[in-house]
């Protein structure tokens, strides 16, 4: 029994051992973890980078759409007075045209 208790021992003591060294073995180094760490940091400022330019982009594209729908609606005004201005002018065509085909014909 007590052989039994010595090898159980040994065995406790080896598999501490053991695993102890595989614990160790998987702790990353300082430099190991830095290495990676800029890395990771410098995939960030290109994504930021990228980021940046993609809302220096679209703040451009706002900026165009809004002087378009300033000309748009500078137009629209425009279209508008004319408009009203060919709806005067269309009485007075009509009774130009009405007295035009009460005249007998020149022969």
């Amino acid at each position: 029994m007590l052989e039994k208790n010595i090898r159980l021992a040994g065995l406790r003591v080896a598999g501490v051992v053991v695993l102890a060294g595989l614990g160790l073995s998987a702790c990353a180094t300082e430099d190991y973890v830095n290495q990676h760490i800029a890395a990771v940091n410098a995939r960030i400022d290109q994504v930021d980078a990228k980021a940046t330019e993609a809302g220096q982009h679209a703040d451009a594209a706002m900026q165009a759409a809004q002087a378009a729908n300033a000309t748009a609606q500078a137009a629209q005004v425009s279209a508008a007075q004319a408009n009203s201005r060919l709806d005067a002018l269309t009485g007075r065509v009509d009774v130009i045209e009405q007295r035009l085909a009460a005249k007998p014909p020149r022969n």
